[in-house]
């Protein structure tokens, strides 16, 4: 039986046939499988937006960033122009930022692949779906 919250009733001694059993368990795994969708979608949701803002932050940063180590950058070509030639003091900055772009490149890298999966919850929920279909929700 349904009671008026829409949930199921059961009482004792009341014999159910298997179609409404079977109905049972149809409507309950549709409503897991809902309910599993809608989490998948507001950890995706939550994680994209919190990475959009970030993302938007870093590249402003990555702007102005940029735009001081390039006036930092002729400064020092200038300053070393005037000991070894201008020249050679352009290689000499062009080979500091070599150096800087592989060790920033290397250690990137690195990070990303230690990012964690940010769908953590929903992979573990919807791993227990088989057990909880069998009866052994906690196993």
């Amino acid at each position: 039986m349904t009671d008026s919250s829409g949930s199921h009733r059961y009482e004792e001694g009341s014999s159910r046939s298997v179609g409404d059993l079977l109905s049972d368990i149809s409507a309950d795994l549709s409503t897991l499988m809902r309910q599993e969708i809608e989490l998948a979608k507001a950890e995706a949701k939550e994680s994209a937006g919190a990475a959009g803002k970030g993302a938007g932050m870093l590249g402003g940063a990555a702007v102005a960033g940029h735009l001081v180590l390039v006036f930092l950058s002729v400064a020092l070509w200038w300053s070393l122009g005037e000991a070894i030639g201008r020249g050679w003091s352009a290689l000499v900055v062009a080979l500091i930022w070599a150096v800087i772009a592989a060790v920033l490149g290397v250690i990137g890298r690195n990070r990303l692949r230690r990012v964690g999966n940010p769908m953590e919850r929903t992979t573990e929920t919807t791993k227990e779906i088989p057990e909880a279909l069998k009866g052994h929700e906690h196993r």
